[in-house]
């Protein structure tokens, strides 16, 4: 298990293997493995959701779910180069309740959420990218560290304590729950409204 006093890795090969051996909260004894952070090592841009789904705790990859399509077609419609993006997760592991042979998500904590927030603090610190997205209430929460309402910082960049800049949106997979047709497609829009504002505040990050 990590401390404060651990040797802190300077890779992201090194903090994914830091990261198997993760022991700071419970959930890695029902999960089926970690699901650490993808993407290039300076990364413009990095977004991050709530938690592995169940697709993505067994294939041990962020964001390879459902959502992942609305969230792949949303960073395109938005102008952003994919290939700039490194996505993550503000927990490592997937928390669920078990239903016959289903294991329906649960919400993480703010136990769970502060204790994984190490591991999301060294994603930052190795990748260093300009601008953070916070994709949902989850992630809101995470990034700076308290409980914030996306409603009052929705869409536009924001500093966060420790001097990033942060861009608050919602997840896609809310997006996906939506029944009613008309409120789906407005709600994409503001997705992509918010990613694209992402964007622009990185050539305004130095």
């Amino acid at each position: 298990m990590p401390t404060a006093d651990a040797a802190k890795p300077k890779s992201l090969t090194g903090l994914r293997a830091a990261e198997r051996r993760c022991r700071r909260c419970p959930l890695y004894k029902n999960a089926t493995q970690v699901v650490p952070g993808e993407g290039p090592v300076r990364a413009r841009i990095m977004m991050v959701g709530e938690q592995p789904g169940d697709k993505e705790d067994r294939q041990g990859k962020p964001f390879v779910g459902p959502a992942s399509r609305v969230l792949d077609q949303a960073i395109l419609a938005a102008g952003i180069d994919r290939k700039q993006v490194f996505v993550t997760n503000a927990v490592k592991h997937f928390k669920f309740a078990p239903r016959g042979k289903r294991r329906l998500h649960k919400k993480p904590n703010a136990r769970e959420i502060e204790r994984c927030r190490w591991w999301l603090d060294l994603e930052r610190a190795i990748v260093k990218p300009r601008i953070v997205v916070a994709l949902g209430a989850t992630a809101a929460r995470s990034l700076p560290g308290k409980s914030v309402t996306i409603g009052k910082i929705h869409g536009r960049p924001v500093k966060m304590p420790d001097g990033g800049t942060l861009v608050a949106t919602i997840h896609p997979s809310y997006i996906l729950r939506i029944e009613d047709e008309r409120d789906k497609q407005a709600q994409y829009r503001r997705f992509v409204h918010d990613l694209r504002a992402s964007a622009k505040a990185t050539r305004a990050v130095r």
